[in-house]
C-alpha cells in the first residue's frame, strides 16, 4: 500500500522554497499549519547577517574536545522521533505522526537531513532539517547528553560554511540559539536572502567526515 500524507512532500518543499514552515498545534494534533512569522531568526554563516556568527568560548573547548562521535544522515528516523518526544521538562511538541512521516519521506527524497550525536554507540543528540539550494531550515533538535545538540549544530555549520550554502533558518529566537549570534528580522528581509539562498547551489558533502570542517571553522572565526 501507498504511503497516504496530510499534504504531498512535494507541498511541504514548495511552502519552505515560499518562506513558510509546517508545524502541529500539539504532539497530539491531527492537523498541520503553515506559519510565516513577521520575525525570523536566521543563525549568521558568515559576516553578512547581524554580528555574525558566535561561538562560546566554553563551547568551543568541548567541540575541541570531540566528546561525541557526529554523523550525517545516520539514523534520521531515531533524530525526529527523539525530538518529538515528550519529557519531563517539555510536555508537548510541535512534531505529531503526520510531520513525522513527511519528514521522514523527505528524507528519502533527499530534501531533510538529520545530524546525530553518538556515545558508546547510542544516540545523545541531535537535529534535522530541510536543505533547498544553499538554504539550509533547521526544524528541531535533541540532547541527552550535555552540549551534544549545540555541539551537533556546530558541525552542522561548520559543513554548511563549507560547501557554499548562503541561509541558516532558525525560525524562531530563543536563548538556546542567541549564544550562536542569531539574529531576528521583518519578513521582507528573510524573503530577500531566501531569495538569494535559493538562487544558488550548494554541497552538503555529505560522505565527508565534519570535523576536518569544524577545526577550519574554530581556527578562522
Amino acid at each position: 500500500m501507498a504511503d497516504s500524507y496530510l499534504y504531498a512532500p512535494e507541498t511541504i518543499i514548495k511552502a519552505y522554497a515560499l518562506g513558510l514552515f509546517p508545524m502541529a498545534e500539539s504532539h497530539d494534533s491531527n492537523e498541520i499549519r503553515f506559519y510565516d512569522p513577521d520575525m525570523r531568526g536566521l543563525i549568521p554563516l558568515d559576516d553578512s547577517i547581524g554580528g555574525g556568527l558566535h561561538i562560546p568560548r566554553r563551547l568551543r573547548r568541548r567541540v575541541k574536545q570531540h566528546p561525541y562521535e557526529i554523523t550525517i544522515d545516520q539514523d534520521f528516523a531515531a533524530v525526529i522521533t527523539a525530538c518529538a518526544a515528550r519529557s519531563d521538562t517539555r510536555t508537548d511538541t510541535w512534531i505529531n505522526k503526520d510531520i513525522r512521516q513527511l519528514y521522514i519521506a523527505l528524507h528519502k527524497l533527499g530534501f531533510a537531513h538529520s545530524v546525530e550525536a553518538w556515545l558508546d554507540g547510542k544516540l545523545v543528540g541531535g537535529l534535522y532539517g530541510v536543505r533547498l539550494r544553499s538554504a539550509f531550515f533547521g526544524e528541531s533538535m535533541f540532547s541527552r547528553q550535555t552540549d551534544s545538540s549545540k555541539i551537533a549544530l556546530v558541525h552542522l555549520i561548520a559543513r554548511l560554511r563549507h560547501g557554499g550554502f548562503r541561509l541558516l533558518d532558525a525560525q524562531f529566537t530563543n536563548e538556546h540559539l542567541k549564544q550562536f549570534g542569531v539574529t531576528e528580522m521583518p519578513r521582507v528581509d528573510f524573503q530577500r536572502h531566501l531569495a538569494d539562498a535559493l538562487s544558488a547551489e550548494a554541497d552538503l558533502n555529505l560522505a565527508a567526515p565534519s570535523l576536518p570542517m569544524v577545526m577550519a571553522m574554530l581556527a578562522t572565526s
